[in-house]
């Protein structure tokens, strides 16, 4: 997004004057130009649009039948045909009317001449909307003039306070001097508004408030602000005058020290503030302030109106007459008198008198001990503060401007939007980058100005604006010139015709712009005028300008940027845009012209198209054969004629062999990576194995692969596989040999089928023989009552050794 700014006129009801005045809000341009996107009818018009764009006043500019716009960026008028002493393109100017350089040092007799500011006097010519910015340094010098006026609270709560500062003035001088070679001080005190319900008013209390009351019966009547001491270098005066002090006693808790730092604050002359001085005002309290409509409760309804009313007893007269002033009011006076105000409070109210600090500027706040002890000592710190900081304030700011700062401190880092700078060292100088832009364009020959001025001192940088609304040209306005047929004020380029004229010359009347002329700017029944595209002046088409290109035609219907695009490029840059159509340059064909019909980009490096395995598309391949990739389809490791191709390349680089054996042939056609190992590794799933058998009947292996980058790699063989003849006796032996191994075999297992099977049926006969004597000594025996052990042991071993003679002959089978 990018802000775009429109202009727009507006009539001053009051005296029926013209004024411009310019509207900024965010939009997505889209790369538009805002400058013609504004249609600005005159040169005031354009300038306001936005600070980049111009006129060109120039008489005879632009094509024929177009409605040209003179509003445009600098640069595109000039590449449009205007010359460049008739743009009109003002900017924002930036002058430095007076620059003094800055002191060193404030004392001696260069005092009243002590600068702080640098430059003191600006002058800025300001385009609206067109930023322009100065520098401002600053430094406080050493040894600058101090005025400490001492305003104290002088209720009877301070009663201890009061006897702590009798003989403040010595000492604050004692320790002023280090710090200072002219030092003065001043004494003034306050208590409250003299009226209920603020003070004690009954007739009894009239001359002693504290009538009555047993702790201190004694004090003086109430009152709001008492200047005591003038601003003297007599320190032993201030302490003459706050031995003569007493206190007072009011009735509400808050007091009226509002009313006494303004006061003090404008009554410069009674108070005898000195212009060239560093102006200090000490409030001294224990309590907090009444703020303005706290009046209200005393009937007190006319608010504070600012300026200073002393009597001549030194009193503020205006106390019961005005509410207390308000916290805005305060800090204005404080700021317009170059006064630093310092709170001397006690610790239960830092927190509140705090607060106000943000509030009113130029202010600080310390704490002050219950009884004062610590005064010099805080006034001391509080000088040092103030002085180890520099702000910078805007008065007077015209409310169509706009400022921003940029601090550069002591570490030399700019820091954009602050206006002041901490921590410094009397003596150091910093500076300050002042942005300022006109968001409008006042009356004609307004003219502005505004003060920028440290808080606190009497240096200012004066700045004075004058306002780049008009242009030159505007001053050459010619009436019922010749150019716009004697009816018509010709003005920067243009022609304003007189009522019931119209068109560039002023060369038609508004009858003729009737519904009967306008459909000859029609290029059919029913279509727009013009196309939408251009407007019907004097019975023809003046067809619109645009940034995307040229509008041309009896209607308006053509243009030279609505043809077809390829990647946002207009017919592709192979052709030129005619009507709406691409008219291609030679060798370029398509909708959009980007099909080149050059095929030698398709050719590989054996001269074939796409190698073979594809065909040629707008000058590039297009591979059809599977695997096949590559520029020109050269790379195809699943191809069947992969190995053939790349078995040409292994011969003539390894062995100087083959077809391609030409040494510049070779290099040619094969550049590939060659790596040759002793042993082939088959393990990689994306690689080729290839063998082939060399002219000594011997056998090449190498594998083939495609790389991620694209490169192809072959890994091949140090050396061919060759193996030796055999021998044919020794062929003939090994046959002879191995029939009869294989016959000997045989004729073994033969035999030992048979022997196997003899064994197991003597074995068999073996057992039926024995088996017979048994039963044939058992039947013998049987018939007996009783055996005879021998007869048994007899009939055993006969039995046992028939099975054991069994077993063995099984065995032996």
């Amino acid at each position: 997004m990018r802000p775009i700014s429109f202009a727009g006129v507006q009539m001053d009801k009051e005296n029926g004057s013209l004024r411009f005045c310019l509207v900024t809000f965010t939009t997505f341009s889209l790369g538009l130009n805002v400058c013609m996107s504004g249609s600005a009818t005159s040169c005031e018009e354009c300038l306001l649009i936005s600070p980049s764009c111009a006129w060109c006043a120039q008489e005879e500019f632009g094509r024929a039948r177009t409605l040209t716009s003179r509003c445009d960026l600098s640069q595109n008028l000039q590449k449009r045909g205007c010359e460049a002493h008739n743009i009109e393109s003002p900017s924002s100017t930036t002058m430095v009317v007076k620059s003094e350089p800055l002191s060193s040092k404030g004392s001696g007799p260069t005092q009243y001449d002590v600068i702080q500011i640098m430059p003191q006097k600006i002058s800025l010519n300001l385009r609206p909307g067109d930023q322009t910015s100065f520098e401002v340094q600053m430094r406080q010098v050493e040894d600058y003039p101090v005025d400490l006026y001492y305003l104290m609270d002088l209720s009877l709560s301070m009663k201890d306070d009061l006897d702590t500062i009798r003989n403040l003035g010595t000492k604050l001088a004692d320790e002023m001097s280090k710090l200072t070679s002219n030092f003065r001080l001043g004494f003034g005190s306050f208590v409250d508004k003299n009226m209920s319900p603020f003070s004690y008013t009954a007739t009894k209390y009239q001359d002693n408030p504290c009538n009555g009351y047993k702790l201190f019966p004694n004090c003086v009547p109430s009152f709001g602000f008492r200047h005591l001491l003038s601003l003297t270098d007599k320190v032993d005066r201030f302490n003459e005058e706050v031995q003569k002090q007493m206190v007072s006693r009011n009735r509400d808790a808050p007091e009226g020290g509002f009313d006494a730092i303004l006061q003090a604050a404008v009554c410069k002359e009674r108070i005898g503030w000195r212009k060239e001085a560093f102006h200090l005002l000490v409030f001294a309290t224990d309590d907090v302030p009444h703020l303005a409509l706290d009046g209200k409760l005393g009937g007190l309804v006319q608010p504070h109106d600012g300026e200073c009313h002393m009597n001549e007893k030194n009193e503020y007269s205006g106390s019961t007459k005005m509410d207390y002033p308000s916290l805005a009011l305060l800090g204005e006076k404080l700021a317009e008198n170059n006064i630093y105000l310092i709170f001397a409070v006690t610790k239960r109210l830092y927190v509140i008198y705090k607060n106000f600090t943000a509030l009113i500027p130029g202010t600080t706040v310390e704490i002050l001990d219950q009884d004062s002890k610590n005064i010099i000592q805080l006034i001391v710190n509080a000088y040092n503060n103030i002085r180890s900081k520099v702000e910078l304030t805007v008065w007077d700011q015209p409310e169509d401007l706009s400022l921003s700062f940029t601090a550069t401190c002591q570490d030399g880092q700019p820091l954009p939007g602050l206006r002041k700078c901490a921590d410094l060292k009397i003596g150091d100088t910093v500076s300050f980058n002042v942005s300022v832009d006109a968001r409008g364009c006042p009356a004609p020959g307004t003219q502005q100005r505004f003060t920028i001025k440290p808080v606190g001192l009497k240096d200012r940088l004066e700045v004075s604006v004058d306002y780049r609304c008009a242009c030159g040209c505007t001053d050459q306005t010619q009436a019922n010139s010749s150019r716009c047929s004697s009816i018509g004020q010709y003005t920067c380029g243009t022609c304003r015709c007189d009522p019931g004229y119209l068109g560039a010359r002023c060369e038609c009347q508004e009858g003729e712009a009737g519904s009967m002329y306008l459909s000859a700017c029609r290029e059919a029944e029913g279509k727009q005028i013009c196309n939408g595209r251009g407007e019907c002046s004097c019975n023809q088409c003046l067809c619109y300008e645009s940034e995307f290109g040229k509008i041309y035609g009896t209607f308006c219907e053509c243009d030279d940027f609505s043809c077809a695009r390829h990647k946002g490029i207009l017919c592709s840059g192979h052709g030129e845009c005619h009507c709406g159509e691409c008219k291609c340059h030679a060798g370029y064909i398509g909708d959009n012209c980007n099909c080149s019909t050059d095929t030698s980009s398709c050719v590989s490096d054996d001269g074939k198209i796409c190698s073979g395995r594809g065909s040629c598309v707008c000058g590039h391949c297009q591979c059809t054969e599977p695997g096949a990739f590559g520029d020109t389809c050269e790379k195809c490791p699943t191809c069947p004629d992969a190995c053939g191709t790349k078995r040409e390349c292994i011969e003539c680089r390894l062995f100087d062999s083959g077809r391609l054996s030409d040494n510049q042939t070779c290099q040619r056609l094969c550049k590939d990576e060659i790596i040759t190992v002793e042993t082939l590794k088959t393990e990689d799933p994306n690689a080729v194995l290839c063998l082939y058998k060399t002219e000594n009947e011997c056998v090449m292996k190498f594998m083939y692969s495609e790389h991620a980058n694209g490169m192809s790699v072959l890994t091949a063989l140090k050396e061919p596989e060759c193996g030796a003849a055999p021998d044919a006796m020794t062929v003939l032996l090994a046959v002879v040999g191995s029939v009869l191994l294989v016959g000997i075999v045989l004729l073994a297992i033969w035999k030992l089928v048979i022997t196997v099977h003899d064994r197991r049926e003597f074995a068999r006969f073996q057992s039926a023989r024995c088996r017979a004597r048994y039963e044939m000594v058992r039947r013998m025996t049987w018939p007996s009552t009783s055996f005879d052990l021998n007869q048994l042991k007899s009939m055993a071993r006969l039995e046992n050794g028939c099975l054991a003679m069994i077993n063995n002959q099984l065995n032996r089978a």
